[in-house]
């Protein structure tokens, strides 16, 4: 069984290839409009030893594969992230977006896997369909597919250290190194988790982090000796305080205060104060597989820039709270509520498919969805404790 199914994949692997290869100058010509060609474009520079921030030399490279608008998509994660995107740099465009994929189905595949080992069901090794189905259909996994964003990647990240945190530290601190790339979207972790490693003092946590920094970093100026200043020149020529974001927050700005940068960080203000006070009310018992998710779903609300795509990282918290939802008997009330959070998310994956600018600010609710549902979902967690609930239905 095992041999037939090994050559089953290997059949449809290449099937895989032969389409692409056949249909290869189709699929170039939409390569363009991804995200993912910067990725590409940043990668190639830096294999050559140039900058990689370069906005001048990213056009030419993004253009010479049919990029038509006269601004760039940059890479604007910082230096210490480069490393992900250099292998797709020693590729041409359509294969390294081919890699890319493979790459983000590969992180969403092993993200699901490690989700419903740190939440499901002890006694089922595998997760169920419905499992399987309700995280493949969130919608931010579409979006961040169609755009070719990273975000997928983060969330392997995420999902790597809180699996490891517990029995290997080290590794979990080298993991953080990935949701790094993007720092700004985990704004409530950070000070919780060096106030956490102080405290428990969890040296080989920090060690791990600080040693894959370090590495990450001596990669990005061995091939670019200048790349933290190109890096700052980048950030000044792109002007981001000028930009519509359309996370909450920029929705916030855009409506009530357009000409006020500063009101975008309010939001996150209000989230760090929240998160001290979470953390304090939990330290005697904190644990980041029970606990992190929430701080994950409030600080996507309250991050002051972010898309849509960069909320797959939210999965395991949507997943944790699938798994309370069905452990619990829903009444009439319950399962209207939960369908309502379904139609959302569906009505989101036809904006995707519709292929709605998220310029557009048309997605400024989604992270209002997923807090909500993780909270709505976490009051089933409580009724299970207060019951005593440890052989409910499975999905």
């Amino acid at each position: 069984m095992k041999t037939l199914k090994i050559v089953v994949n290997l059949a449809l692997v290449c099937l895989l290839v032969w389409f692409l290869a056949a249909h290869e100058q189709k699929i170039r010509s939409s390569v363009s409009g991804r995200d993912s060609i910067q990725y590409w474009a940043a990668g190639t520079l830096l294999a050559h030893r140039q900058n990689p921030y370069s906005v001048p030399s990213v056009l030419a490279l993004e253009r010479s594969q049919g990029y038509n608008s006269d601004r760039p998509l940059m890479l604007r994660t910082p230096p210490w992230s480069v490393w992900m995107v250099l292998p797709l740099g020693l590729l041409s465009a359509f294969w390294a977006w081919v890699a890319w994929l493979a790459i983000l189905l590969g992180s969403l595949v092993i993200a699901i896997r490690i989700s419903w080992r740190m939440y499901g069901d002890r006694e089922r090794p595998r997760p169920s369909n419905a499992f399987l189905l309700i995280g493949y259909l969130f919608a931010p996994v579409a979006a961040c597919l169609v755009a070719g964003q990273m975000g997928m990647v983060l969330l392997l990240g995420i999902a790597l250290f809180l699996l490891l945190e517990q029995d290997h530290p080290f590794l979990a601190g080298a993991a953080l190194l990935i949701p790094l790339a993007k720092p700004h979207i985990f704004t409530l972790l950070w000070p919780i988790l060096a106030v956490w490693i102080v405290t428990r003092k969890r040296w080989s946590l920090l060690g791990g982090f600080a040693t894959a920094f370090l590495l990450a970093t001596s990669i990005a100026i061995a091939l670019d000796p200048a790349i933290f200043q190109h890096y700052r020149e980048m950030l000044e020529q792109q002007a981001i305080q000028h930009e519509f974001i359309p996370a909450l927050s920029g929705m916030i700005r855009g409506i009530f205060f357009r000409r006020y940068f500063w009101v975008q960080f309010v939001p996150t203000g209000l989230g760090l104060l929240w998160s001290a006070m979470f953390y304090w009310k939990n330290r005697q018992t904190w644990s980041w597989r029970r606990h992190g998710p929430a701080l994950l779903v409030v600080a996507l609300l309250t991050t002051p820039y972010s898309w849509m795509t960069d909320e797959v990282v939210l999965l395991p918290a949507i997943l944790q709270g699938v798994l309370w939802v069905n452990r619990t008997k829903l009444k009439v009330t319950s399962q209207l509520v939960i369908l309502l959070f379904v139609g959302l998310d569906l009505l989101l994956l036809l904006i995707v498919r519709a292929q709605v600018p998220p310029a557009t600010g048309i997605y400024f609710w989604s992270s209002l969805v997923w807090f909500s549902w993780y909270w709505y979902a976490k009051g089933f967690s409580r009724m299970e404790c207060t019951t005593g609930a440890l052989n409910r239905p499975h999905m």
